[in-house]
């Protein structure tokens, strides 16, 4: 399996290179040749693996097929020791919770930080932690955060021999329980940079010391989000677990759907790519709150970013952003994988004016028809009226970003299709909307009691990637 860049560039890599590296050279970001293809006899084959052997045997299969420089034997032994009961919480890792005929949770907020970022983290981590012992060599891994990224990165980066961790957030853009869950880290290996701006600005950096290749190579900087393939990899999984659980009664040959809380497209690019597969998807549901960019290109086929000043502060945070980073990888599917035109459009004409119309494009024109994509938009009346009824209704407590995602799922619900909407957080981690929706805080983890009040370790700084790019330096020894 060799990997090419969105935007041309004329070298193919395998994985382990890539998963080091962050973004290629010219600024595109990595996809595989070509998708493997899932026929109906291995989707039988792995519903028998997930069902008899569980999620990390699974996620073992799914892998292995863009994995071929990591030996099968070390491979699943990396799977098996990340997809624990232990780490996860259930045996089942992401289990499927049925509200109302057709319409589903799938869990995947049962990991160390309690966000659905933790499913492809902590396997990342395992990557690292393995791939820099067999190379003899130490990574820095640079990334931004809207919320969940950098706690997720951070828990499952500490104490990893060879890895350093410096992450990037927004300076007062998270909830209390987000920043206290990164900040109140004392490990050597984790530094925390609050940024003076939006999630955006932080992204931006991220890319800039990427694209800066001699600092990149001087100082190894990688990244954990989401613009490292093997993050969105992972993700993959458990959209092929989520089919299997909720097509148990009927297996062949259905088709479900799912909605996806979204922000910066890479846990629904995961949908995209297991579609892509050959997993019987019928819709892929953008769920975006009241930063709608995403929702209003799937609508217009205008991809139009905001500044900073026009990125709204929601009650769903981690979706408070305006430049969706994964968004490349889809449009250059979408356009046949013209790579010069995805790097006209990503590296010259979006920098320049800010936005791309694709409107006129036949391609766009048939997107739904030939990708499942469709979206909708959430407020934060809607989240509130979503949290309270589900509440009342199943017993159950979302948080603000899967009540997004319900409120959105229930417009495209269509007869006869189940409907998987993907849990992205348990609620306590916006604990101030749960409490203003249904009149009680939500319960809290014992391990993370107190832990507001805990003493902070974090660095403040300006919107400035020459001052990151001068702390690392100093950093790394």
């Amino acid at each position: 399996m060799k990997y090419l860049s969105t935007r041309g560039h004329a070298e193919r890599k395998r994985f382990c290179e890539i998963l080091l590296e962050g973004l290629a050279p010219d600024g595109g970001l990595y996809l595989p040749e070509t998708y493997p293809q899932v026929d109906a006899a291995m989707l039988d084959k792995w519903r028998a693996i997930y069902r008899d052997s569980g999620y990390a045997d699974l996620a073992f299969e799914v892998l292995s097929l863009y994995i071929d420089d990591i030996p099968a034997a070390d491979l699943k032994a990396i799977c098996r020791k990340t997809y624990t009961e232990a780490v996860f919480g259930t045996s089942e890792i992401v289990p499927l919770r049925p509200l109302e005929p057709g319409l589903y949770l799938e869990a995947l907020s049962n990991g160390p930080t309690l966000a659905f970022k933790d499913m492809a983290m902590q396997l990342l981590g395992n990557l690292f932690e393995y791939e820099l012992g067999r190379r003899g060599e130490e990574l820095n891994i640079l990334g931004a955060t809207s919320g969940d990224t950098g706690s997720a990165a951070e828990y499952a980066m500490r104490g990893k021999k060879g890895v350093r961790v410096f992450m990037t957030s927004p300076q007062g853009r998270m909830s209390p329980f987000q920043q206290a869950q990164m900040f109140s880290l004392q490990d050597e290996n984790i530094h925390n940079i609050a940024v003076d701006g939006v999630f955006d600005d932080c992204q931006d950096i991220v890319k800039a010391v990427s694209n800066d290749l001699d600092f990149k190579r001087r100082y190894k900087i990688g990244t954990v989000n989401s613009i490292n393939w093997a993050r969105l990899m992972a993700q993959v999984v458990y959209y092929f677990a989520g089919y299997f659980q909720a097509t148990k009664a009927s297996p062949h040959p259905r088709k479900i759907s799912f909605t996806v809380p979204s922000g910066n497209f890479g846990n629904v690019c995961a949908g995209h790519v297991a579609r892509m597969m050959g997993l019987p998807i019928a819709q892929l549901v953008v769920a975006t709150n009241e930063n709608d960019v995403l929702d209003e290109f799937f609508r217009t086929g205008v991809y139009r970013v905001r500044a900073s000043a026009d990125t709204h502060e929601t009650s769903s945070p981690s979706m408070d952003i305006s430049k969706a980073s994964n968004f490349e990888r889809f449009v250059f599917d979408l356009l046949g994988r013209d790579a010069a035109r995805a790097a006209e459009l990503f590296g010259a004409r979006l920098p320049a004016q800010g936005r791309f119309d694709l409107s006129g494009d036949a391609a766009f024109r048939s997107a739904a028809q030939h990708y499942g994509f469709v979206s909708g938009k959430s407020t934060h009346a809607d989240r509130l009226r979503t949290i309270r009824d589900t509440y009342q209704r199943f017993d159950t407590m979302i948080d603000t970003h899967t009540a997004d995602g319900l409120k959105v799922a229930r417009e495209h619900m269509q007869a006869g299709v189940p409907m998987i909407v993907l849990e992205t957080a348990l609620p306590i981690k916006f604990a101030a909307t749960i409490e203003e929706a249904l009149g009680r805080l939500p319960p809290r983890p014992a391990r993370f009691e107190g832990i507001e009040a805990l003493p902070k370790r974090v660095q403040l700084m300006p919107a400035d990637a020459a001052l990151v790019k001068a702390y690392i330096a100093s950093h790394v020894r």
